[in-house]
């Protein structure tokens, strides 16, 4: 994730023991993987466990596949070292290990080069159902595995190039867009009917149900225009997931120059994040229940967005 899409998820609150941690010019850590407690290594176990459990069923194929490849259900929290060098035999990608979000230039610099920014500390025991900044577990777990894939590292990493592009142009926002409802929480069609790709939802027990078995949230065919348009929700479950058919699609999506993509949509209204439009491809128009009897979200935020 770029500091850019969660700026708002980080606060002094953030439990990270590694927060003065010494940096390198690429933002890039020592992990000091020794220095893992008993009960973090537990904790990781315990995350690892539930979510396979949860996820056995609801994750995508390739996903459940990589977590063999990578030797992901070793005990305790991976080193990344050694995780680097069983993915970089797959597909030439590494996981370097960060303190914290980076700055959107440097992120974008590591993806294009095939190289994933992985926090390092593991998240505390009384947010083990909920956490807003990026741990090992959600970088780990929920980013790594499908990084084994090879069409899906190519994504990546026209991602990481898009990315430098966005930042010239001053769009970055858009692309940001791109990435949430995709790498973070997107879903993807398959024989067995929808599965689950999207990081932020495999590294969360409770949105690993909602995404695909809640009938509060919309589903959409993915489209690459309206996706940069839709806005989001940084602090709770997603109102409309986009769902694409083959990570082959989404790499040739993706692969193109998106500056007349810019162009066309520059001049257009953002979405609102629970909006269905009537030129969408719907697969399940959801009632919200949930985001009306929620707090965080509530009746009052819909109706305000629905007249903006």
């Amino acid at each position: 994730m770029t500091l850019e899409q969660t700026q708002l998820a980080v606060g002094a609150d953030s439990k990270n023991r590694y927060c003065n941690a010494p940096r390198k010019p690429d933002s890039t850590i020592d992990q000091n993987w020794v220095s893992y407690s008993g009960a973090e290594h537990h904790r990781w176990d315990r995350l690892f466990k539930r979510s396979c459990a949860i996820l056995k069923d609801r994750a995508c194929a390739e996903f459940i596949a990589a977590l063999d490849q990578l030797k992901l259900s070793e005990s305790g929290i991976p080193d990344m070292e050694r995780l680097s060098d069983r993915l970089e035999k797959l597909t030439g990608w590494r996981v370097v290990p960060v303190t914290e979000l980076v700055p959107d230039e440097v992120f974008f610099g590591h993806l294009a080069n095939r190289r994933f920014p992985a926090g390092a500390f593991v998240r505390p025991e009384t947010q083990m159902d909920y956490l807003q900044e990026p741990d090992v577990f959600h970088d780990i777990f929920g980013h790594v595995p499908l990084l084994a894939n090879p069409v899906y590292a190519d994504f990546m990493q026209a991602y990481g190039k898009g990315g430098q592009r966005a930042i010239k142009l001053g769009v970055l926002p858009r692309l940001a867009r791109l990435y949430w409802y995709t790498v973070e929480f997107g879903l993807i069609r398959s024989s067995g009917g929808l599965r689950i790709f999207g990081a932020g939802i495999m590294s969360s027990a409770t949105e690993s149900v909602f995404a695909l078995e809640s009938d509060s949230p919309n589903r959409i065919a993915f489209d690459l225009d309206r996706v940069m348009r839709t806005k989001y929700l940084i602090d709770d479950f997603q109102q409309t997931y986009f769902v694409i058919d083959s990570f082959e699609g989404l790499l040739e999506a993706c692969s193109a120059d998106f500056a007349p993509v810019y162009e066309r949509i520059g001049g257009s209204p953002d979405i609102e994040p629970h909006e269905v439009k009537d030129s969408d491809n719907v697969l399940t128009q959801g009632t919200l229940a949930y985001f009306r009897k929620n707090p965080r979200v509530g009746q009052g935020r819909l109706d305000c967005a629905s007249k903006s």
